[in-house]
């Protein structure tokens, strides 16, 4: 383990981005495009990218998509999107590799699945040939274990070897000892072949959680290459981001797992982001990253029957959202900001203190006013129809004179302030943004 208890991994570039050692916990995405669709393909990838994706792998499944990944970077640089591309090889990734050297160039890393690269004498020849690639290119290596692919051949040796002992294991942990066993020798190989292991990263992905913690722990015990987590197959909606958080947070919490990416399935026409948003929102529940100004907020009982509360959560988080990529340029560090809107007077006052900013609304037949908290300190308080409105205004404010370091913003908050209290609480303000 690191000192901030992360476990201890050897660091990797892939293109501009380090993953493992002290590098962040990055986040990928997948494309879900026909990847001979260079143009769709690079509009997907930008979106992602925008939406905070690190890292984007593409599927690379036959010639026309090979042919296209020189073309999808092209655009990319074009339009000054630098995410590194992994290209995603399953079954003739040694033929495409060779077929298509351009498409070997254009990829920031490669991802092989030694369970499906050849049968036999062929898959060594195969997982030869990519890895050799992988070391004339420069190239990192996601050695990508996953279940419903694992190298048959090894698992039935382990099988016949587990069936032979006085008590043999259950057979599920048989096929998660093949898992790891399938990634490290896979490893090891490729270390015989020439890949230095600063380019080596591991996955060894399952669809059952249980399954997952117990894999990528046994892993992590056993390796020090960087390690890729992810849930695959989590499913659609709220199981898939359930399943996934349970299983990624519970891993990450121990200080195992370097990069991760959420598998959802989209609703039909859904928004490919909503991956990168759930991951980001992984990393940032744990104190491990932060990425965008959050709203905590109460769930509400019967003291707060009225949907004032409610309203005023969904549009801060709203105004947050549309905000964020302007204010995280401008006014560095406020990805870090937390704004609490309680809806009641019962916990209301005291968990709007611990905000930097926050807001304790009057639950149901509550006198209409509002206390505001900044830096733990009363500052105002909001009356009448105009609560949301002041409260949002108040937050501009609070952005850009704490991240902002800017004497006219400050001003503005105190002078805002005073009119709306009449100068009482504007003195403390200022106390509490120095």
């Amino acid at each position: 383990m690191t000192a901030f208890g992360r476990r201890y991994s050897r660091q990797v570039r892939i293109g501009h981005v380090a993953v493992g050692g002290d590098a962040p916990v990055r986040v990928q995405a997948m494309t879900n495009t026909d990847t001979a669709d260079a143009r769709a393909t690079a509009e997907q990838v930008a979106a992602l990218a925008l939406a905070g994706a690190e890292l984007v792998r593409i599927t690379v499944n036959d010639d026309d998509a090979a042919a296209q990944v020189a073309a999808i970077r092209d655009e990319l640089d074009r339009r000054d999107i630098a995410v590194p591309l992994v290209g995603d090889f399953h079954f003739n990734g040694h033929r495409l590799l060779a077929k298509h050297p351009s498409c070997a160039e254009a990829l920031a890393k490669y991802r092989i699945n030694p369970g499906n690269v050849g049968r036999g004498s062929k898959r060594d020849e195969n997982f030869a040939f990519m890895i050799e690639t992988a070391c004339r290119y420069g190239k990192p290596v996601r050695i990508g274990v996953n279940w419903g692919s694992l190298d048959q051949a090894l698992l039935a040796r382990l099988m016949d070897d587990n069936a032979r002992l006085a008590q043999p294991a259950d057979a599920a942990i048989v096929m998660r000892e093949a898992l790891v066993a399938s990634a490290l020798d896979s490893a090891a190989r490729a270390l015989e072949l020439g890949l230095p292991a600063d380019r080596i990263v591991l996955s060894a992905k399952v669809s059952k959680v249980p399954d997952l913690v117990a894999v990528y722990s046994t892993l992590a015990a056993r390796c020090d290459y960087p390690l890729h987590l992810g849930l695959t197959e989590a499913g659609m909606g709220l199981k898939g981001i359930v399943a996934s958080s349970v299983a990624l947070g519970g891993l990450l919490q121990r200080g195992i797992g370097d990069t991760i990416r959420v598998s959802l399935t989209p609703e039909p026409g859904g928004d490919r982001t909503r991956e990168v948003q759930v991951a980001q929102q992984i990393l940032q529940s744990l104190g491990l990253r932060s990425f965008m100004p959050t709203v905590t907020s109460c769930p509400g009982c019967g003291r707060t029957t009225s949907t004032v509360f409610q309203e005023l959560a969904a549009r801060i988080e709203a105004h947050l959202q549309t905000h964020r990529h302007a204010w995280r340029t401008r006014y560095p560090g406020s990805e870090t900001l937390h704004v609490a809107v309680m809806g009641c007077v019962v916990n209301g006052p005291g968990e709007s203190r611990l905000a930097p900013i926050g807001i304790s609304l009057p639950g149901s037949g509550e006198r209409p006013v509002a206390p505001v908290y900044i830096d733990g300190k009363h500052a105002t308080t909001l009356h009448g129809d105009t609560i949301a409105d002041d409260f949002m205004h108040l937050i501009e404010d609070y952005v850009a004179a704490r991240y902002g370091s800017d004497a006219q913003a400050r001003q503005r908050l105190e002078n805002s302030l005073a009119r709306k209290e009449g100068g009482t609480h504007a003195g403390a303000a200022a106390h509490a943004m120095e």
